[in-house]
């Protein structure tokens, strides 16, 4: 059964609870981040806890990492450098423009890479049109702004239906 263009692959609680072995069932040998309410709080430059232990860990076992933002350089890039990961600002997601700049950085297949954020509007809609796989986050902090409040709302029904692993 095709999947709605809605629908993540899986979804997890928080960035930390993605096991490599999730990685590995998932096929995947890159990571594409999202960093606002993925890494860190909205608009910190300091990763919530275990965040930098876990990117370690993903690199170790050899799982290209690159955060892909739709955030602004000068907020993404000062955040990539201190986790140690290259990025790609201004990804217009959920357009597929940003995941195919990310995409060729690391040299991957579509197929084989996962997008980890915790919007459905942009993170699972956009990984979807660019035929990459897809986990869901828990929103941990509330943003704010008209944009993010509607597509919050707009989200409602679709987690309904989205059952979080380990849960």
């Amino acid at each position: 059964m095709k999947k709605g263009l809605l629908m993540p692959t899986a979804a997890v609680r928080n960035v930390t609870d993605i096991s490599i072995e999730l990685v590995r069932e998932l096929d995947t040998d890159a990571i594409l981040l999202d960093v606002d309410n993925t890494l860190a709080p909205p608009t910190s430059h300091i990763p919530y806890e275990g965040v930098q232990e876990w990117i370690d860990m993903l690199k170790e076992n050899g799982i290209q990492v690159v955060i892909c933002s739709n955030n602004y350089r000068k907020r993404v890039r000062p955040f990539s450098d201190s986790v140690g990961l290259d990025c790609v600002a201004m990804s217009l997601k959920p357009f597929p423009f940003g995941f195919n700049r990310a995409k060729r950085k690391l040299k991957e297949k579509p197929q084989n890479v996962l997008v980890v954020g915790d919007q459905i509007y942009t993170d699972v809609l956009g990984a979807n049109l660019a035929g990459m796989k897809s986990v869901l986050l828990v929103p941990r902090d509330e943003e704010k702004g008209i944009t993010i409040w509607i597509r919050r709302r707009l989200e409602v029904n679709i987690r309904k239906k989205i059952k979080i692993l380990g849960e």
